[in-house]
């Protein structure tokens, strides 16, 4: 019985906790949670003049579940799924003013599948990928949807 309350006595509990990590002058750099010394769950970081620069999940310290992205002026410049840290399914892209100018399909962070182009929050050409390599290009949405269907798309 001593035996096994002294072995009790070295299990600890889960050891999560919250923390903040800072830039050299003192801003923060990046927020969320940790798990024996892994990154999990909700994490923000930011850019050195103190603005958001990415937010999303980690699993198992591995970028994981849907995450953004922002560029210095808070302006989102891409957003989309990671699943053990790699880019997968469909991608938005933003131009300078924050709208969707690009969304591709993503396997491993490479382009594999569709990528649709837009200009004006109009589709103005897409190009087809398998395992990085262009295999197909049109360049209007009138050809594109007189070769695929929609449900291509998803």
């Amino acid at each position: 019985m001593l035996i096994c309350l002294g072995l009790l006595a070295f299990i600890k509990p889960e050891d999560k906790h919250y923390k903040r990590n800072f830039y050299d002058d003192g801003t923060i750099e990046s927020e969320g949670w940790m798990r024996y010394n892994t990154r999990t769950d909700y994490w923000t970081f930011y850019h050195p003049n103190g603005n958001k620069s990415q937010q999303g999940f980690y699993s198992y310290g591995k970028k994981d579940k849907y995450w953004f992205f922002f560029d210095e002026h808070r302006v989102r410049t891409k957003e989309g799924r990671f699943k053990d840290n790699s880019e997968i399914g469909w991608w938005l892209f933003y131009d300078p003013q924050g709208r969707i100018n690009h969304k591709c399909q993503l396997t491993n962070g490479i382009k594999d599948g569709y990528c649709l182009k837009y200009k004006d929050a109009k589709l103005i050409s897409a190009e087809k990928y398998s395992k990085g390599e262009k295999i197909k290009e049109w360049t209007s949405f009138r050809a594109f949807t007189h070769e695929n269907s929609l449900s291509d798309l998803k």
